[in-house]
């Protein structure tokens, strides 16, 4: 197990790009793969999550070429998929094995999804339950609950689903599904999760439509192949943003992130926190927004954190639990549940290791109450395997007074391969 220390950092300063949009790649992969003729994405996230939807559907039958650079697809159209030979094996990737799955659902063969110890823990049946409402036939362990995952093709009927949960992985999953379904597929939300499948689905050519809380899917429609430049990843800029944030006499230059508005709530609330973010350069890349984002650190205040902004920032709450840990006062995080059902239950992950850094968390079922400190001590830190928790607290060791070592550090590379590198690039140490 590969642990990593951080020592305490004098300043954040510098100008960097952070990988490809995690949520992006995934869905370029696919899409390219089920679309008719060729597909190129640039700025493709390689980490082993996107890696490992990129080797389904290379087990599926899909041709591509990588040169590290560019990654060309050879899209065999909506019912060009073959039957794999083996067990999919989605690591550790949520949104390969939920969104997969809807698509696995329509097609004319058996397939069995996996994935590693964590991935196998996460809950499937919000994805599951909806899918078998439109005729899917879909098996797993804990009663349907729990992967590995076999799915014996058939044919779909679109339906209206009410989601009771503002989530991207099953809005997609059911949009997949509905690409083949007969009829329309409706989704409504409670709250908006972010839109790139409704974006890529358009951009690709899909009959898909929008409307003030969900989206409507109309089945039978073959995609296009075509060129899509991935925006750096607003979950992975998060850290650094964070990073530059809390360090004082920090000022950084993040270039070409990626500013989807159903993705920047966590500008949002660190704005509300009182951070000063400026959007430089604003401009459109292949139907998404994208800016790049000077920071300069700042003195925050513990500010209620709850609402619609919550699922527009679900991904950044450990970092922003840094952030609150160094706030002036208290912030109040609730709304935020998903937490608990990430790669880790990232609520007590943080909890805990925010505890050990010396600051007063108190955990509640929806969020945590954070009071904030001066400075926060050094401490060894646990990643619990899940990358965000790892990240987050070695950003946090930048701002303390002493090292903060966090142990089993491998996973980052699940999302941000370079982290590391960046981060000793940009951390002036003391």
């Amino acid at each position: 197990m590969q642990s990593y220390t951080v020592q305490p950092a004098q300043a954040v300063r510098g100008e960097i790009a952070v990988p490809g949009d995690k949520s992006i790649s995934h869905r370029s992969i696919m899409l390219g793969s089920l679309a008719s003729g060729t597909t190129t994405v640039r700025g493709l996230l390689r980490g082993e999550d996107n890696l490992a939807t990129l080797r389904a559907f290379q087990a599926m039958g899909i041709e591509t070429e990588d040169d590290g650079e560019l990654l060309v697809i050879r899209g065999k159209g909506l019912h060009g998929l073959t039957e794999p030979t083996d067990v999919i094996d989605c690591g550790n990737s949520g949104t390969s094995i939920r969104l997969i799955c809807g698509l696995l659902a329509a097609q004319d063969f058996f397939s069995v999804l996996t994935g590693d110890q964590y991935l196998r823990r996460r809950p499937m049946k919000r994805v599951i339950e909806p899918l078998c409402r439109m005729g899917a036939k879909i098996h797993g362990r804990a009663g349907g609950d729990k992967a590995p995952l076999a799915i014996v093709g058939t044919r779909l009927t679109g339906i209206d689903y009410a989601s009771p949960v503002a989530s991207a992985q099953v809005k997609s999953a059911l949009m997949l599904a509905g690409l083949y379904a007969d009829g329309e597929t409706r989704v409504t939300e409670p709250s908006l999760s972010r839109d790139h499948s409704e974006r890529m689905f358009r951009y690709f050519g899909a009959d898909v439509t929008t409307f003030p809380g969900g989206v409507t899917v109309r089945g039978g429609r073959e995609l296009e192949g075509r060129e899509i430049v991935v925006p750096g990843d607003i979950s992975s800029a998060a850290f650094f943003i964070v990073a530059a944030l809390i360090v004082p006499g920090s000022e950084l230059l993040i270039r070409g992130v990626g500013v989807n508005p159903t993705r920047t709530g966590i500008l949002d609330i660190l704005g509300a926190m009182g951070a000063s973010i400026e959007l430089v350069d604003q401009r459109e890349l292949s139907g998404e927004p994208v800016a790049d984002l000077l920071v300069r650190s700042s003195r925050l205040n513990g500010i209620e954190i709850g609402g619609d902004v919550v699922p527009r920032a679900i991904d950044e709450f450990p970092v922003i639990a840094v952030a609150a840990a160094l706030a002036s006062g208290r912030t109040v995080i609730r709304d935020a549940r998903e937490l608990r059902v990430k790669e880790t239950d990232r609520i007590a992950a943080m909890a805990a290791n925010l505890r050990k850094a010396g600051v007063s968390v108190e955990e509640t079922d929806d969020g945590m109450v954070i009071d904030g400190v001066e400075a926060l001590s050094g401490c060894a830190a646990e990643s619990c395997g899940d990358h965000r928790i790892a990240m987050s607290m070695l950003v946090a060791g930048l701002a303390a007074r002493q090292a903060i070592t966090v142990d089993d550090t491998e996973c980052i590379a699940t999302s941000f391969p370079t982290f590391l590198p960046l981060l000793e690039q940009v951390g002036i140490r003391r």
